[in-house]
């Protein structure tokens, strides 16, 4: 394709600079904007509709799995922090604490905290929700006939970020937490995994992101967990995203809240814990890993509107009946069943032109466009434009005119070849950008220091050194700008010696820029 021809609908590219693209494709698709507060945004509707897509979709696997929803609140005494010493200095730093329950004038025009009003005892924003819910399970469990406890909540946390960007790394998100209580080690772990299963196949088959799951260094474990395992994807980039985690929290959190319960035997035995968690980063991954230079591009299964409709009004007589066509045309599409459900299509009768209104879903990235003019009513026909496959040779928009009920029979599959694609396209780009033939320090320093914009993911042998080792090693990596993601899983045989400590390997490790 002669991409001179080619005139974008975004004023930067990928190449030239991805911060930038990322933010216009944000504020082009409508996505999210500044609220006024440094590091909280808002969610506009296309933005929250992704959300809620994702939010339905993740809601029925975790029911699926017999976990119960519940609610804890925004408002966490501090005293609650003070029972876990480990987990609070990992928050420490990012907590928003509320001193005072009243204002009162200054005299000067403005507010200020009343002296009368100040909090017994401050109050932290929930940064996380293990101290509060400890408290809960120590209360509903007895015995072990209330074991597993299976809990999840979807809420707001606040972590006061010093460098932030929408969607990644905000002051507020939205975020699911599960939390659950079990008899031993065995059945908690066994969750754990559980969990991290359900992140690792909804991020590939629903988000079309192709994820590698793994276990965290001791060093990247959760403030307080015994372990922590994850799910990273590649954005376009090279950098990783995290993209949701899973942790077995042994008892430690138990012995602070006082969870226990009664054994068959009689004997009182502290509970074995897990959280796990996803948020809405989940949306900055699928900008960065599914976007192109005309916006957004969203996988047809969190797509608000699967198909949009544009009737090409000319504001004159003939308007009536191809909004009729249209009318009939949407009504058909709304039948068809796609993903287990129906087709999600919009009308858009908004007055403009349909050419503007074209670009302005494809920024938003819509799967599939149809534009219906005149002729195509009188002729029961349809012009098709697919988001992932934008352009034609010549530099044109890449219409395919179809009979109108071929289209309608057809409009599921291509909706499901739409998701194929993109998590194709994307899976191929990561497996090309994923070095495994780097050898030794200086092979790994040489690789990222090379010319190349956007370097990739190293896997390396790894002899899984801890404690003061460990520190050296991250200490190094540091120094380049690079961090452990993960071990993954599905590494397959390990050879070789690890290039950290000279010792024979005994794992593979993940090694990249991350956000």
């Amino acid at each position: 394709m002669n991409q001179s021809r080619i005139k974008h609908a975004l004023n930067v590219t990928r190449e030239d600079d991805f911060a930038q693209w990322y933010q216009a494709v944000i504020a082009e698709a409508e996505m999210a904007e500044e609220s006024g507060v440094r590091g909280c945004m808002v969610i506009r509707p296309w933005g929250y509709g992704i959300w809620e897509r994702i939010q339905k979709l993740m809601d029925e696997r975790i029911k699926q799995a017999g976990v119960q929803n519940c609610y804890f609140p925004l408002f966490i005494p501090l005293s609650n922090f003070a029972k876990e010493a480990e987990h609070v200095e990992g928050f420490a730093k990012e907590m928003a604490v509320v001193t005072h329950h009243r204002l009162i004038a200054d005299g000067k025009g403005g507010l200020v905290p009343d002296p009368e009003a100040k909090l017994e005892e401050p109050l932290v924003v929930r940064p996380t929700s293990e101290t509060v819910i400890g408290g809960a399970m120590a209360r509903w469990i007895q015995s072990w006939r209330d074991l597993p406890l299976l809990t999840n909540q979807w809420a707001n946390v606040v972590r006061w970020e010093m460098r932030t960007r929408m969607f990644l790394r905000t002051s507020e998100f939205l975020w699911q937490e599960g939390h659950t209580a079990h008899a031993d080690r065995e059945d908690a772990m066994a969750e754990m995994m559980r969990a991290l299963e359900m992140y690792r196949s909804f991020a590939e088959d629903v988000l079309g992101l192709p994820v590698i799951a793994g276990a965290k260094p001791e060093n990247e474990r959760f403030p307080g967990a015994v372990e922590t395992f994850s799910i990273e994807a590649m954005m376009q980039d090279g950098k990783a995203l995290q993209a949701g985690t899973s942790h077995y929290l042994g008892t430690g959190f138990a012995e602070a809240a006082g969870i226990r319960y009664q054994d068959r035997d009689g004997a009182q035995q502290l509970c074995h814990t897990t959280s796990w968690g996803m948020s809405t980063r989940m949306i900055g991954g699928l900008i960065m890993t599914h976007g192109d230079d005309d916006g957004l591009r969203v996988p047809p299964q969190v797509a608000p509107h699967q198909i949009v409709i544009l009737p090409m009004l000319r504001d004159n007589e003939g308007d009536a009946a191809l909004l009729a066509y249209c009318e009939e045309l949407h009504k058909a599409l709304a039948s068809q069943p796609v993903f287990g459900e129906p087709v999600r299509v919009l009308l858009d009768k908004r007055p403009g032109k349909a050419t503007q209104k074209r670009w302005g879903w494809v920024k938003k990235g819509v799967p599939l466009i149809l534009e219906i003019g005149g002729r195509d009513a009188d002729g029961g026909q349809v012009s098709v434009l697919r988001r992932d496959q934008l352009w034609r040779e010549d530099g044109k928009a890449n219409f395919v005119a179809m009979a109108r009920d071929e289209f309608v029979s057809a409009a599921a599959g291509e909706l499901e070849d739409i998701q194929r694609s993109l998590h194709a396209e994307a899976t191929a780009r990561r497996d090309a950008n994923i070095a495994r033939d780097i050898i030794g320090l200086i092979g790994l320093e040489e690789y990222f220091a090379e010319d190349r914009k956007y370097p990739g993911w190293v896997e390396l042998g790894w002899a899984r050194p801890t404690g003061e080792e460990l520190d050296s090693v991250v200490a190094k990596l540091k120094d380049l700008k690079l961090t452990i993601r993960n071990t993954p899983l599905d590494a397959g045989e390990v050879s070789g010696d690890c290039p950290f400590t000279g010792r024979p390997a005994v794992e593979k490790i993940l090694i990249a820029r991350a956000y």
